[in-house]
């Protein structure tokens, strides 16, 4: 026993619940047992009810019974999948694909690109609003669909991302060159038939960053 402690101060130490409030997120966290803890971006936490946890857990297993919407998978479950979205359904011993219909057996090429994964269920908003909690608005989707049914969204977020981090090099750097934008496009996106070799865009693309340094000075 540690010197200065009373019998018993050592062990409430133990028994201590661990504060959420240094992570900058809020968690939405339910009284299902085993279940994990969703994090919720810090800028979007007003966004959500203060009834949030119990409303995501409406949707998750009263209304979804425990199993994605989109492909069935069981909440908490290790499955086995497959990089087209067929999953090894344990319970019926058959394969599923992406929409939980049963899907043909795997080959032995397709073996290859097996592997096993966790599902997590979360509350979805059909419109990526995270401001309108209708019921109407709210499936209980896995990691997967989520990811799939958010990738228009992500990716209209990655071009104002993109578009604003330009603004601010027009801001402060002066102007981007069309042809320097379209170069710098042709890198990240690796558009085909572009008509520019790699090398050479390489060049440009340096080329016209010191271009727009120098016109700083």
């Amino acid at each position: 026993m540690a010197a200065g402690k009373r019998p018993g101060e050592a062990r409430a130490g133990h028994n201590r619940r661990p504060s959420w409030r240094g992570l900058g997120q809020r968690l939405s966290r339910t009284s299902q047992p085993g279940d994990i803890a969703v994090p919720i971006r810090a800028e979007f936490r007003v966004l959500y009810p203060p009834n949030w946890a119990d409303l995501s857990q409406r949707i998750r297993f009263e209304r979804a019974g425990g199993r994605c919407q989109g492909c069935g998978r069981p909440h908490l479950a290790r499955v086995r999948c497959l990089p087209d979205g067929r999953w090894f359904d344990e319970a019926k011993r058959t394969w599923r694909d992406r929409r939980g219909r049963p899907a043909r057996w795997p080959d032995l090429i397709d073996a290859v690109d097996l592997r096993l994964t966790r599902v997590v269920l979360a509350a979805a908003h059909m419109d990526n609003n995270p401001a309108n909690n209708r019921l109407s608005n709210l499936r209980g989707l896995c990691q997967r669909c989520h990811m799939l049914h958010d990738r228009p969204f992500h990716l209209a977020q990655r071009w104002l991302t993109y578009r604003r981090r330009w603004a601010i090099g027009d801001l402060f750097l002066g102007r981007y060159g069309v042809f320097a934008l379209r170069i710098e496009a042709d890198l990240k996106y690796g558009k085909p038939g572009s008509g520019v070799p790699r090398a050479a865009s390489r060049s440009a693309a340096r080329g016209s960053a010191g271009d727009l340094f120098a016109s700083t000075r």
